[in-house]
C-alpha cells in the first residue's frame, strides 16, 4: 500500500465528499443525482486503499461503502428542517434564560443587549467555520475535526471542552428540578410548612425525573427523534415569556414582599403607593458595572452554547448541506435571540434591582401561591427536563470517540454511558449545595472554547493553505476570532477570581 494514498485522497476530497449519499460534506445548493453515489472504478479503488489505512473515524465516507458496516456516525439523515430547528433550538434554549434579567440588572439594558448581540452573531459565525471544516474533510464530529487538525490532543481537548461544558449544562438543569419542583408541589398542596415529606425532597424529586423521563429519552438512537420533544420544550418556554410579559404590566413597582405584607400589609402597600413611577428604585439602568458584572459574560456564554450539537444534528439532517444547515442555525439562534432579549428585559423592568439571580424565585417573593407563576414554574420543569437528553447525546458521543474511537454502535455500551452520565451529574446537583462557582469556571473556560478558539483554530489548520493562505482574510478573521475567545477566557475567569477573593456576599447567590 502507498503512503501517499492520505495526501492523495486530501487533494481529491472535493470530489469524493461530494460523492456521499447523505449529503456529507457537499457545497451549498448542490443535489445529489444518481450518477453520484456511483463512482468510476478508479475512484472507488483509491477510496477503498486510503481508507484501509485510516481509523474509522478518519473516514472520508464515500458512496463507495454503501456495502460496509453501517456506524453511528455514518447513516442516512431522516430529520427534517423544521426538527432539526427544534432540537438546535432546544439545545440552545436551557437554563440561562432564568439568570438573563440578573444579568442585565448587573450590566444596564444597552450593555446587554450590546454583549448579547456580540454574542449571538458570533456564535453564528463559528458555526460557519465548523460546518466549513466539516465539508472539507467530510467529518462531521466535533472531536475528529480536533484529531485532524492536532492529532490525539486536539481530539482530547475538543472532548474534554464538550464533556465539561454539557455536564455543567445538564447540572443547572437538574440544578433547577431540584429547587422548583418541591416549591411547585408545595405550593399546589398548600403546605406552608413542610414536615419533611419525601415527595418535598428534592433530592428524591432530581432522582425520580431522572430515571422516569430523562433516562428512557437519553436511551434513543438517534437525536431527530427528540424533535417532537424539542418542540414541545420550546412550546414551553414560549409561555414562559408571555407570562414574563404579562407579570410586567401587572404588578406595583417596587413590589411587595409576600412575607413583609403578610406581618405589616398596609405599611408595605402605603410605601408602594406613594411611590409609584417615581421611585428611583424603579428606573431602568442603561449601563451598570459591578463585580456581579463577571458573570454575565459566561451566563450569555452558557445561552448560545449548541456547537457541540451542532455537527450530529448536520449528520441526521435529511438532504444536508452545508448552505441548509447554516440556515437551521441562524434561525435557532435568531428566535432565542429574540426570547433571550425580551426575557430578560420584562424581567428586569418587572422587579429592576431586586431581580435574583433565578427569575421564577423572585416571582415567589411576590405571591408564592400565584396560579399562573406556577404554570410557569412547571413549564419551565418541562422545558429543561426535556432538553436533558439533547445535551446528553454529545457528551455520549466524545466520551465513545475518546475511549472507544473504531467501535461500531454498540447498545450496552451506548446504555451505560448513559445510565453513569446521569447518575454522576444526580451526585453533583445532590451534594453541591451551591454551584455558582462551577457555572461560572465552566462557562468562562469551557463555552469560550467551544464556540470561539476551537473552530477557528481547527478551521486554520484543515483549510489546505492552497485554497486560503495564512495571510488571507478568512483565516486572519479566524484567528482574530480566536483570540476574542482568549479575551473573554481571561478576562471572565480574571473577575471571578477577584469576586471569590473579596468575599462578595452577593456572588454566593448569583447563576
Amino acid at each position: 500500500m502507498s503512503e501517499d494514498k492520505p495526501a492523495e485522497t486530501v487533494e481529491n476530497s472535493s470530489a469524493e465528499v461530494n460523492a456521499i449519499p447523505n449529503g456529507k460534506g457537499h457545497e451549498p445548493g448542490e443535489e445529489i443525482t444518481a450518477s453520484a453515489k456511483t463512482p468510476p472504478a478508479e475512484d472507488s479503488e483509491k477510496t477503498e486503499n486510503t481508507e484501509a489505512s485510516l481509523p474509522e473515524n478518519q473516514e472520508f465516507l464515500s458512496a463507495a461503502e454503501d456495502k460496509k458496516t453501517p456506524r453511528f456516525t455514518d447513516f442516512e439523515g431522516k430529520t427534517s428542517f423544521g426538527m432539526s430547528v427544534f432540537n438546535l433550538g432546544n439545545a440552545i434554549m436551557g437554563s440561562g434564560i432564568l439568570g438573563l434579567a440578573y444579568a442585565m440588572a448587573n450590566t444596564g439594558v444597552v450593555l446587554f443587549l450590546l454583549l448579547l448581540t456580540v454574542v449571538a452573531v458570533l456564535s453564528s459565525y463559528s458555526i460557519h467555520l465548523l460546518l466549513k471544516s466539516s465539508g472539507i474533510v467530510g467529518i462531521r464530529a466535533y472531536e475528529q475535526l480536533g484529531y485532524r487538525a492536532f492529532g490525539t490532543p486536539g481530539k482530547m481537548a475538543a472532548g474534554i471542552a464538550i464533556t465539561l461544558q454539557n455536564i455543567g449544562a445538564m447540572s443547572s438543569y437538574l440544578y433547577i428540578v431540584k429547587y422548583e419542583f418541591p416549591l411547585v408541589i408545595q405550593a399546589f398542596l398548600k403546605v406552608d410548612k413542610p414536615a419533611g415529606e419525601w415527595y418535598l425532597d428534592g433530592n428524591y424529586l432530581v432522582i425520580i425525573v431522572s430515571v422516569a423521563v430523562i433516562l428512557p429519552l437519553a436511551l434513543m438512537k438517534q437525536l431527530g427523534y427528540l424533535g417532537y420533544t424539542s418542540g414541545f420544550s420550546l412550546s414551553c418556554m414560549v409561555f414562559f415569556l408571555i407570562s414574563v410579559i404579562y407579570k410586567k404590566f401587572n404588578l406595583p413597582c417596587p413590589f411587595v414582599d409576600f412575607a413583609l405584607n403578610s406581618t405589616g400589609g398596609v405599611m408595605n402597600v402605603t410605601a408602594t403607593d406613594s411611590g409609584g413611577g417615581d421611585n428611583l428604585a424603579c428606573i431602568p439602568k442603561m449601563a451598570n458595572l459591578n463585580t456581579q458584572t463577571a458573570y454575565t459574560i459566561p451566563i450569555l456564554a452558557f445561552a448560545f452554547v449548541c456547537h457541540p450539537e451542532v455537527l450530529p444534528i448536520y449528520t441526521e439532517l435529511r438532504n444536508p448541506t452545508k448552505k441548509k444547515m447554516q440556515h437551521v442555525s441562524n434561525i435557532s439562534i435568531a428566535v432565542m435571540y429574540v426570547m433571550y432579549f425580551l426575557a430578560a428585559l420584562f424581567g428586569y423592568l418587572t422587579f429592576y434591582d431586586e431581580v435574583e439571580a433565578e427569575l421564577l424565585h423572585t416571582y415567589s417573593r411576590v405571591d408564592p401561591y400565584d396560579t399562573l407563576i406556577l404554570c410557569v414554574r412547571v413549564a419551565v420543569l418541562t422545558a429543561v427536563t426535556l432538553t436533558v437528553p439533547i445535551v446528553l447525546f454529545p457528551v455520549r458521543r466524545a466520551i465513545q470517540q475518546m475511549i472507544f474511537p473504531n467501535k461500531t454502535f454498540y447498545w450496552p455500551r451506548h446504555i451505560a454511558i448513559a445510565i453513569t452520565l446521569l447518575m454522576f451529574i444526580n451526585l453533583l446537583v445532590i451534594f453541591a449545595p451551591n454551584i455558582l462557582g462551577i457555572f461560572g469556571v465552566i462557562g468562562a473556560t469551557s463555552a469560550p472554547c467551544l464556540i470561539f478558539i476551537f473552530p477557528a483554530v481547527f478551521y486554520i489548520r484543515i483549510v489546505p493553505k492552497e485554497e486560503e493562505p495564512l495571510r488571507s482574510v478568512p483565516k486572519i478573521l479566524a484567528a482574530c476570532f480566536a483570540g476574542i475567545g482568549f479575551l473573554f477566557m481571561i478576562m471572565s475567569l480574571s473577575f471571578i477570581i477577584i469576586d471569590w477573593t473579596s468575599g462578595s456576599s452577593k456572588a454566593s447567590s448569583g447563576h
